[in-house]
């Protein structure tokens, strides 16, 4: 039934984290309403959900450029993506 798309381990994971961070999120702003706004490094007023989505975005680039220029393997980039999305929420 799912054979349409290449299912493996790894892509599951990425969606399984993706939706995890969005349900931590939906539950962090049930119990602290207000989206935690402040200005950041960037200059931007941002909410958690925002800093999530840069931090996503980011991820994608790093990973994208890692793949065109170095190739595999990915651990390398997956360090670096984990602390882009630590530094995106704690200064972006």
């Amino acid at each position: 039934m799912l054979g349409w798309m290449a299912w493996t381990w790894p892509t599951a994971f990425v969606f399984i984290g993706i939706f995890s961070a969005m349900a931590v999120l939906t539950i962090i702003e049930i119990r602290h309403p207000g989206g935690g706004e402040r200005k950041g490094v960037l200059g931007l007023t941002t909410t958690r959900g925002d800093r999530l989505f840069i931090s996503f975005l980011g991820t994608a680039y790093i990973f994208l450029a890692w793949l065109g220029i170095m190739g595999e393997p990915l651990w390398f980039p997956l360090g670096f993506s984990i602390c882009w999305g630590v530094f995106c929420f704690w200064k972006v």
